[in-house]
């Protein structure tokens, strides 16, 4: 026992916590992995599917493609959220559906879906960013952040002292 709290169970605590632990469903940790990484790398492989596609068929560079593949991955998310696929999508597969970008639309959405009974403003708007905010907020400034150090390394990269 580490913590301070356990220290000071008492006896039928302290029995009760093995019993409970007898009867406490094992979790499947190397099974939820392999399907964390296979449904992740799937949506990957869609996203790059969706990039070729914009590439080949319309007039976007390799570089350009990115911005209408992310925002049909989003989309897609997000439409897949409205009709409840999603979350039984999501239950299945774990961490592989939260950690690409349509996890993020999946979380934006479904809190606005969740609170719109509230009103637009104060339901919607306000509850959508609530998981959400603290993302774009890190995304914001690590972006300010890198921009900062990428032009003082250029600055003095140019200097001809």
């Amino acid at each position: 026992m580490s913590s301070s709290k356990e220290k000071n169970l008492t006896p039928a605590q302290i029995e009760y916590k093995k019993l409970a632990g007898k009867y406490e469903k094992k979790r499947p940790v190397l099974k939820n992995c392999i399907r964390a990484f296979l449904v992740g790398g799937f949506i990957c492989l869609i996203g790059q599917g969706l990039n070729v596609f914009y590439y080949t068929f319309f007039d976007f560079t390799q570089r350009t493609a990115g911005d209408p593949t992310v925002a049909t991955l989003i989309f897609i998310s997000v439409l897949l959220t409205g009709f409840g696929v999603y979350d039984h999508f999501a239950q299945f597969a774990g961490a592989g559906t939260a950690v690409p970008v349509t996890g993020f639309a999946n979380s934006v959405a479904s809190a606005a879906i969740e609170h719109r009974t509230e009103g637009y403003v104060l339901g919607v708007g306000g509850k959508m960013f609530k998981l959400a905010g603290s993302v774009i907020v890190f995304g914001t400034v690590a972006a300010f952040i890198i921009a900062l150090i990428k032009t003082v390394l250029i600055q003095w990269g140019d200097c001809r002292c």
